[in-house]
Order: structure tokens, then C-alpha cells, then sequence
């Protein structure tokens, strides 16, 4: 099966080609040029990248989220229009999910972190193979995160995987010790692609693809916070 994979929860994006499990095309983002005015071209390129066409793609995946409110409505939106078009059923995939198999190394348990601008972090805690959620999605900031988690924190080594884990790694070292892994975040195209290869049985018609926020949209939070 040919997989058409795409990220855009990060400023940066990226997208990829999966066939079989293999990555045989893959693009990361230019993130000083909005997704909106990459996007489809980036998908054409990634394509050419493989070496195969429009045509040959069975199964389109996308970041669903948490990220950027504008670049998850903006990348689901041209899957959305690509799979009308090509007839074909798109894989939403949580951003955090994918951050957790990234991450996985069969030891620690994920501690998947985004940085959810606001001083915030998009977190989840997943088992070691970072297939099991643990602890659910939360938009906190990183202190009231790791307080959230205090239970968990006793129970055996954490690895840290995402920009929010980079961002706050002093945070994190200076409650749990300086060994405490954090690792950064890969370009998640190529992770989207092979979840949704391994799970076709996922695949949505585009209209049911929308996006995870965990936290409100901004706008919704700018409108509550307007005088009446």
C-alpha cells in the first residue's frame, strides 16, 4: 500500500511517502513560508521525491493534532480536497501519538511534549512502546504538567520526545534529575505515514477528519475574554 503523509502541527511541516512500511519520499517544511502557501505543492514534491505519481497514492494520513490551530485546519484542509478529488480515505493521526512512537525506545515510558506556545505544553505519557496511553492529553503549562503527573513519576525512567520536551528541559531535569532523557522531536510525516499503513482500518471519509485541539481554539478564548 502507498501511503501520502502529511504534517503540518509545526512551523516547519513535513511530508512523506510510504510504501509498505519504507519511507521512499520525504520533505521537510520551509518554515519561513506559511503552510498555506506551500501546500499542495509540497505534496506534488514529495511525490516526485518517490518517484511516483498522483495516481499510485491508496491511502492519504494526516496530523490531526494538537499544533498550530492555522497549519492543522490548513493540512487537513488539502487532504481533505485531495482525497475528494482522488477518492481515497484519509488516517487522522494525534500529533502526540506520533511523537510517542518517535520515541519509543521499549524501556522508558514517552512522555510526548509540544510546545503549546503560552508557556503550555501539549503532553501525554505512553507505555515503552508508546502504543498505550497512560496518561491523557493535557494543555498545561510544564510545571502543573510534571504535578499533574507526580504519581506516574515514581514509576521507572521517563524519556522526553518533542519540542515542548526541548523547550522545557530544564524544567523537566530540575525536578527529575539531570539524566532524564529529552529527545527531539523528527520531522513526523514519515511516523504518520507507517501508523496509518499498519492501520488502514483507521481511514475516514475526508468530512469525518477534524482536528484535536486538547486546548480552545485562540479565537474562542480572544471572544470569551471580549467585553459583552
Amino acid at each position: 500500500m502507498l501511503v501520502l503523509s502529511l504534517d503540518t502541527t509545526t512551523r516547519d511541516g513535513s511530508v512523506a511517502v510510504v510504501r509498505a512500511g519504507d519511507v521512499i519520499g520525504e520533505l521537510v517544511g520551509d518554515g519561513a513560508i506559511t503552510h498555506g502557501a506551500r501546500l499542495p505543492q509540497d505534496l506534488m514534491r514529495a511525490l516526485a521525491i518517490a518517484g511516483v505519481g498522483l495516481d499510485a497514492v491508496e491511502l492519504l494520513a494526516v496530523a490531526a493534532g494538537p499544533g498550530s490551530f492555522t497549519g492543522l485546519r490548513v493540512g487537513i484542509a488539502a487532504m481533505q480536497g485531495l482525497a475528494m478529488a482522488r477518492d481515497l480515505r484519509i488516517v487522522p493521526v494525534s500529533t502526540l501519538d506520533a511523537l510517542a512512537v518517535a520515541g519509543a525506545d521499549g524501556q522508558a515510558r514517552i512522555a510526548a511534549w509540544m510546545d503549546g506556545q503560552r508557556g503550555e505544553v501539549f503532553a501525554a505519557l505512553y507505555d515503552p512502546g508508546g502504543q498505550t496511553v497512560e496518561i491523557a492529553p493535557s494543555a498545561l503549562t510544564p510545571q502543573r504538567t510534571l504535578d499533574a503527573w507526580a504519581p506516574a513519576l515514581t514509576r521507572g525512567p521517563i524519556r522526553f520526545v518533542g519540542d515542548g520536551a526541548v523547550r522545557y528541559a530544564s524544567i523537566v531535569q530540575a525536578r527529575l534529575g539531570s539524566d532524564t532523557a529529552i529527545v527531539a522531536p523528527p520531522p513526523l510525516a514519515p511516523v504518520i505515514g507507517r501508523i496509518a499503513a499498519t492501520s488502514p482500518d483507521r481511514a475516514q471519509l475526508p468530512h469525518a477528519v477534524v482536528p484535536i485541539y486538547v486546548r480552545r481554539p485562540d479565537a474562542e478564548l480572544a471572544r470569551d475574554r471580549s467585553p459583552a
